[in-house]
């Protein structure tokens, strides 16, 4: 079966999760057209965004056949699809299992803790949410619980859900690097996060993204 390719990858590369399918992306060597969207201005709410992506989210992919994903892990999962190798979400069904568990542990631990705490405390995101910062400030209590137990799980590991770099870790990783925009800095004594987080930036994928 042969699948239709990307044509178009509708990003902002400041933003969280267009930052989390460039670098996944680059681990995979795929180069797609990129169509940038000002979210500050609201482009992405805009009628003729609407009309072919059909929801005010970003990053969106444009397939050839005229299809649109949208919603980062399934963007991820079609790119998996074109392109298996290196592989980022699993080889058989239980590692599957595995790196999903770990992704969406992260995905709505440590990663939504952060972006409520930005979306809401901070006063140029008032132009896309209607800011709650006490809402905010509940968020940013609960980062540090969620970094504590990535340390524990990266006792001893390398990577947070195989034997090697997947998307759990690219979720994770995109997570933490965001916290230097909300200042709250990860504890000094999570020794294991900072070696994992060091393993990430020596990787080459990592210079295609800024966290």
């Amino acid at each position: 079966m042969s699948l239709p390719q990307p044509t178009r990858l509708y990003d902002q590369p400041r933003a969280p999760n267009p930052m989390r399918v460039n670098l996944f992306l680059a681990e995979k060597g795929l180069e797609i057209p990129r169509e940038m969207v000002d979210l500050m201005a609201g482009q992405h709410k805009e009628t003729a965004y609407l009309s072919k992506i059909g929801a005010t989210v970003c990053p969106a992919l444009e397939l050839e056949d005229g299809t649109v994903l949208t919603e980062t892990q399934a963007i991820c999962r079609y790119l998996e699809a074109l392109a298996p190798e290196p592989n980022l979400m699993g080889r058989n069904p239980l590692e599957m299992a595995e790196i999903e568990m770990w992704q969406r542990r992260v995905e709505f631990g440590l990663f939504a803790a952060v972006g409520q705490c930005f979306r809401h405390t901070n006063p140029a995101m008032s132009v896309m949410e209607d800011q709650v910062p006490a809402w905010g400030e509940v968020n940013r209590g609960r980062i540090d619980g969620h970094l504590r137990a990535l340390e524990a799980r990266l006792e001893g590991r390398a990577y947070l859900a195989a034997d090697r770099f997947t998307i759990a870790d690219i979720t994770a990783f995109i997570a933490s690097g965001f916290q230097r925009i909300i200042k709250h800095p990860i504890p000094e004594d999570l020794v294991h996060l900072a070696a994992w987080r060091d393993r990430i930036k020596a990787r080459p994928s990592a210079a295609a993204i800024r966290s």
